[in-house]
């Protein structure tokens, strides 16, 4: 059973796009979407992961304040930090990414 929801975001980035690679050289980008909720002053913010080939492009292309739209999967994630705390979040593995015009 697949427990991941899809989901497509418009928003804007809220940061340049950070590029990684897994310990098994899995390339990877990150960045953070800033959706614009309608009954809301402020965004609703959005942690995006795009994987493999895709995100090397994508990393070079996106820029802070882009207005896009994103097509994925939204994962429960946890980790501990350092104390020993588990930690929760959500995040988006994007599918597909494209432009815009301004929101």
């Amino acid at each position: 059973m697949n427990n991941q929801r899809e989901i497509t975001i418009y928003g804007r980035l809220g940061k340049n796009p950070e590029l990684g690679q897994t310990k098994k050289e899995r390339p990877f980008c990150t960045f953070t979407l800033a959706e614009q909720i309608d009954s809301s002053d402020t965004p609703r913010w959005h942690n995006i992961v795009m994987w493999e080939k895709e995100s090397e492009h994508w990393a070079e292309v996106l820029k802070k304040g882009m207005s896009v739209f994103v097509r994925g999967r939204v994962a429960d994630r946890e980790f501990k930090n350092k104390n020993g705390e588990t930690k929760k979040y959500k995040e988006v593995n994007a599918d597909s990414i494209g432009f815009i015009s301004e929101l």
